[in-house]
């Protein structure tokens, strides 16, 4: 029987991210909608080896838009609340080191990284996020968009998320209302760099 998934703590209160993101929208975020993923996969989860101790090859591949949608869904919120920083714990503070050095040489500036992935986002037809990506084969950084909940290695196996924006209404119409280029320009204030950093360092030595 494979291993279920469970819905991660928040590292910080719903409301620390206030100003930029509300506490209702990050309690609603995750008791509801990353709640909701993981209580989806695991069900979906559950069918599949009921269908694979069947030999059920009909219910096996009905399976897999659910499991891809609900498990990408608990896979991007993870890496997103881990993106994420109050302001007193470093949020919004800019990448030091070798990630910013490399995203200098990649986009030019910071700045410039910022407006590629708020245009990104800003452009992206329905639900989905926009991604500062490692390419791990080319060791370089690239901007890239998903659509609804599919997850970063849908775009290719060597492609290492170091930051992830939700972009679904879900993420900010309590507070932006229709207003979506506001909340990917708030968002900065609250990015938690240190951990793109940690990861960015991990898999490109």
């Amino acid at each position: 029987m494979a291993e279920r998934l469970s819905l991660p703590e928040l590292p910080y209160d719903y409301g620390a991210l206030e100003p930029a993101i509300s506490g209702e929208i990050m309690l609603l975020h995750h008791q509801k909608h990353h709640k909701t993923y993981v209580t989806n996969f695991n069900n979906a989860l559950q069918q599949l080896e009921d269908a694979v101790s069947k030999s059920d090859a009909s219910a096996i591949v009905q399976l897999q838009s659910a499991l891809k949608f609900n498990g990408g869904g608990h896979i991007n919120h993870s890496i997103f609340w881990k993106n994420l920083a109050p302001v007193s714990q470093g949020g919004g503070e800019p990448p030091k080191g070798s990630l910013g050095n490399e995203i200098e040489k990649e986009f030019g500036s910071l700045e410039a990284l910022v407006h590629k992935m708020n245009s990104e986002g800003a452009a992206l037809q329905g639900s989905g996020w926009v991604w500062l990506a490692l390419d791990k084969e080319f060791k370089r950084l690239l901007v890239e968009t998903t659509f609804n909940q599919d997850p970063l290695v849908t775009k290719g196996s060597s492609l290492v998320p170091l930051l992830g924006i939700d972009v679904w209404e879900h993420a900010y119409y309590l507070q932006y209302k229709n207003a979506k280029a506001d909340y990917l320009a708030n968002i900065w204030k609250v990015m938690n760099w240190n951990y793109a950093s940690e990861v960015y360092e991990k898999e490109c030595p």
